[in-house]
């Protein structure tokens, strides 16, 4: 009886791949740290470009895992996989690295706003920043008078009617 199957005998799952648990742990943190991991479609990289001691090819596939189980979204553009985490993907990661519940991923922290008070050494109040905006508008030399607008004086356009410097279109004129 011969074979129908064009799977190899000795392996049933031969799709599978083993990625190393150092491996899968540092492509996990790295994810959970950033919320969002890039990688180039490439899978004979030595090496991925954000952890230097895995490859290109664990890195997709330990992501593209984590993608058929909901916790990552992916999206493909100019040879590179975009992996997002989604909600369930943030609560699988924090227990498979066992983290705290206050660690969240960057993408969930919300930038420290940076405002300055007027008047403060450094700082630019609302008042000096809107005399900078009209100085801008104004051009240079406006400040005494009216601003000239349009062409200069001595301005003289030259029209010579027709395309291509006067040239008479194609089709018409003289007859050769």
């Amino acid at each position: 009886p011969r074979r129908t199957s064009t799977r190899p005998f000795f392996c049933d799952s031969w799709h599978t791949m083993l990625i190393p648990k150092k491996n899968r742990k540092a492509i996990f943190a790295k994810l959970f740290q950033d919320g969002v991991m890039v990688a180039k479609k490439d899978f004979n990289a030595p090496k991925h470009p954000e952890l230097e001691t895995v490859r290109n090819l664990e890195v997709i596939k330990a992501l593209q895992s984590l993608k058929s189980r909901g916790y990552v979204t992916e999206k493909f553009a100019w040879r590179h996989y975009y992996f997002y985490l989604t909600d369930e993907g943030i609560d699988y990661l924090r227990e498979y690295l066992h983290l705290p519940a206050e660690v969240v991923p960057s993408t969930l922290k919300r930038p420290a706003a940076q405002r300055t008070r007027p008047g403060a050494p450094g700082g630019k109040d609302e008042r000096s920043v809107r005399a900078e905006r009209g100085e801008y508008r104004r051009g240079p030399g406006a400040e005494g008078g009216e601003k000239k607008l349009g062409p200069g004086g001595d301005f003289n356009p030259e029209y010579r009617g027709g395309f291509s410097g006067g040239a008479p279109p194609a089709g018409r004129g003289r007859a050769i």
